[in-house]
């Protein structure tokens, strides 16, 4: 099962997003201005994390 560049590429980029969101997430709960945030930051996370998944089982 190997992955083409474009798969590689998406994988990657979500990849990135998921590691400033993991940044973001963990500021927010070091200061949480706004209680509506952290959830919000988890549910994109696991939807990136959804992402990575899908390209692979694709792949």
């Amino acid at each position: 099962m190997t992955l083409n560049k474009k798969q590689q590429k998406q994988i990657d980029a979500a990849k990135n997003k998921i590691q400033r969101l993991q940044q973001l997430l963990n500021a927010a709960r070091r200061q949480p201005d706004d209680p509506a945030e952290i959830p919000s930051l988890e549910k994109q996370i696991a939807q990136l994390n959804a992402e990575i998944e899908k390209i692979r089982k694709e792949g």
